[in-house]
C-alpha cells in the first residue's frame, strides 16, 4: 500500500512540476492589470496587412521561421506581428521541436516596423500597446524550450536588431549588419531589445550601440560577443545550410533532453537563485529515468 501511495505522490509532484514549468515559459509580461487590451491592439494591427511569417517544422526537430516581406526588407506589418504571435504559440506546442532558425526572405533579415503602420498608430496609447504586444511575443520566443539562432543576412535594423536579441545565438553572413537605428527615429527600443542587449554585451557596449546607432558588422559582433560565428556563404540557401549544420551540433540528442537543457538555462538566467534551483530540480525530475537516460545507462557512455 505505502509504495503505491508514494509512487502516486511522486507522480502528482512530477505532474505539478511540469505544469509549473510550462506556466513559467508562457507567462505574459503584460495583461489587463497593466492596462493592456490585447484584442484592441490586434484589431488595429490587423488593418496594416502585407507580408507573412512562414514556419516549417522539419523531421529532425529544427524549425525555420522566415520573415517574408522582401518588398520592404522584411519589415513587420501589423498582420506579421499577429502572425509571429501565432507561430510562437505553435512552437510552444511542438513537442518534438529541438531548435529554431529565425531568418528573412530575399537575402536580408528585417528592417524593423513598417513605417505605414507606425505612422498610423503614432499616438502614445497605441504605441505602448504595440510595445507590450511585441514584448509579450518576443519574451515567449526567448523562453521557447528550443535552442534558437538568428541567421542574419543583409540588414537587421531597429526592430529587426531587437528580434535577433530574442534568440539564444546569432550567426552573421558576410557583409551583414545589426544596427539599432532607434535614435534616428527619435525612439528607444520598445520590444525588449535594449534590456536583452545589455545582458548580451554589457551596459557600456549597449549604450554605445544604441546612442551611436552604430552598424555592427560580423567582425565587431564577434568581438562584442553578439555573434557566435561569421558564416562563409552570403547567399540564402548556402547560409541556411551552414546555420543548420551549426545548430545541429547543439541539438544532437533526444528532444526531451535538449528541451530540458534550454529550460534550466532559461530559469538560471531569469529567476532568483532559489527559484532557479527548484526549477532545475523539477526539470531534472522529468528526464531522470526517462528513455534517453535509461538508454545512456545501458550504453554506459559517461566513462568512455
Amino acid at each position: 500500500f505505502f509504495p503505491e501511495m508514494a509512487a502516486c505522490l511522486w507522480k502528482n509532484l512530477l505532474q505539478t512540476a511540469k505544469e509549473r514549468i510550462i506556466q513559467q515559459q508562457r507567462a505574459l509580461l503584460y495583461d489587463s492589470a497593466h492596462g493592456y487590451q490585447e484584442e484592441l491592439i490586434k484589431k488595429k494591427l490587423q488593418q496594416f496587412a502585407g507580408g507573412s511569417i512562414n514556419l516549417s517544422k522539419e523531421e529532425d526537430g529544427i524549425g525555420i521561421l522566415t520573415l517574408n516581406n522582401p518588398r520592404l526588407m522584411n519589415a513587420f506589418t501589423g498582420t506579421m506581428m499577429i502572425e509571429l504571435q501565432e507561430k510562437v504559440t505553435e512552437l510552444e506546442n511542438w513537442k518534438d521541436g529541438k531548435g529554431l532558425i529565425v531568418c528573412g526572405a530575399g537575402n536580408t533579415f528585417c528592417s524593423g516596423s513598417d513605417l505605414n503602420a507606425v505612422k498610423a498608430i503614432s499616438n502614445s496609447e497605441d504605441g505602448m500597446s504595440m510595445c507590450m504586444f511585441m514584448q509579450n511575443t518576443l519574451t515567449r520566443l526567448m523562453r521557447l524550450p528550443l535552442i534558437s539562432v538568428a541567421l542574419v543576412q543583409g540588414k537587421a535594423l531597429g526592430g529587426g536588431a531587437e528580434l535577433t536579441t530574442a534568440c539564444d545565438f546569432r550567426l552573421m553572413a558576410p557583409g551583414s549588419e545589426i544596427r539599432f537605428v532607434h535614435k534616428q527615429m527619435g525612439l528607444v527600443p520598445g520590444w525588449g531589445g535594449a534590456t536583452r542587449l545589455v545582458r548580451l554585451v554589457g551596459s557600456r557596449a549597449a549604450l554605445q550601440l544604441l546612442s551611436g546607432a552604430l552598424a555592427v558588422d560580423p567582425d565587431r559582433a564577434l568581438g562584442l560577443g553578439l555573434s557566435e560565428e561569421t558564416l562563409v556563404s552570403s547567399d540564402e540557401t548556402g547560409s541556411l545550410q551552414e546555420a543548420r549544420a551549426w545548430l545541429s551540433l547543439y541539438t544532437d540528442a533526444p528532444a526531451s533532453v535538449i528541451r530540458a537543457m534550454k529550460k534550466v538555462v532559461t530559469a538560471g538566467k531569469e529567476l532568483p537563485l532559489e527559484a532557479a534551483l527548484r526549477t532545475e530540480r523539477d526539470v531534472f525530475g522529468t528526464v531522470w529515468g526517462g528513455p534517453a537516460n535509461l538508454q545512456a545507462l545501458l550504453r554506459r557512455t559517461k566513462h568512455r
